[in-house]
């Protein structure tokens, strides 16, 4: 016993210091995507066909990309032969409204904006949350259970993952919601005590990702029931996901210091 109260010790304090300190992410890491100003070339459709799930569309030239059916597997960005594309280290990538995951050159960025006072009231200081794994490949459900543990330590923000729906605030969604799962998801909504709230994390979560249009899935959560954050990514950052939580209930003033 004596050995591991001295190992323990060693250790030190483990948790990371966010959101006062920047987080430190991998090298390998794709964050929001950056397009250059101008338009592409002429004809120019390599970005566009390379997407798996039609994130990237242009438009008489001008580029956008869809963060919401985006995978971030850089395809795109390698098939653009005027390099316009390049993944950033942004890993804010959370917003409340589904049309502010629209990403294009020289618009202004949109990142998840603080609930209504009297619901923040509400939600703020404690947050329960229902996890539903609907049709997900467990790639977002795992980096969504990694937040309780000691380097996240979501439970110190007061926001923490119950069993029944019945002791919830509210739903973390992810999957694409395949047919069989949407009645689950919906009695589950149901169950859920008003006033609540839904999060949609990942790119099947938010709009069916590489599933999208098949008959067997609803493509996302938001046709069963209504989000109130979008979480995008495959999976998000485990990050991507506790920042967009914060920011949702107004606890990351600006700056990005906590509130």
């Amino acid at each position: 016993m004596l050995r591991e109260v001295v190992a323990r010790l060693g250790q030190g304090f483990r948790t990371a210091d966010y959101p006062r300190v920047a987080p430190v992410l991998p090298p390998r890491y794709r964050g929001k995507p950056s397009l250059a100003e101008g338009q592409c070339e002429q004809g120019c459709a390599s970005c566009v066909q390379a997407c798996p799930t039609g994130a990237v569309q242009a438009d008489h030239g001008a580029l956008g990309i869809d963060l919401g059916k985006c995978l971030f597997c850089g395809s795109c960005a390698q098939a653009c032969p005027s390099h316009r594309i390049e993944f950033t280290r942004e890993y804010r990538l959370a917003a409340a409204k589904r049309a502010d995951l629209w990403v294009q050159s020289g618009q202004a960025d949109g990142i998840a904006a603080a609930l209504h006072e009297t619901t923040r009231r509400v939600f703020g200081r404690s947050l329960r949350l229902r996890q539903v794994s609907a049709g997900g490949c467990n790639a977002c459900e795992a980096d969504v259970n990694v937040l309780g543990t000691l380097t996240f330590d979501i439970g110190r923000f007061g926001i923490e993952f119950v069993a029944s729906p019945r002791h919830a605030d509210g739903l973390l969604v992810t999957g694409p919601v395949p047919q069989n799962m949407a009645l689950a998801l919906k009695k589950t909504w149901d169950a859920t005590p008003a006033p609540r709230i839904v999060i949609a994390v990942g790119a099947c979560a938010i709009s069916g990702g590489p599933y999208a249009g098949n008959s067997q899935v609803r493509d996302g959560a938001e046709p069963s029931v209504p989000v109130d954050l979008f979480v995008p990514g495959c999976p998000p950052h485990p990050y991507t996901v506790l920042d967009g939580l914060l920011r949702m209930l107004g606890r990351i003033a600006e700056g990005g210091r906590r509130a």
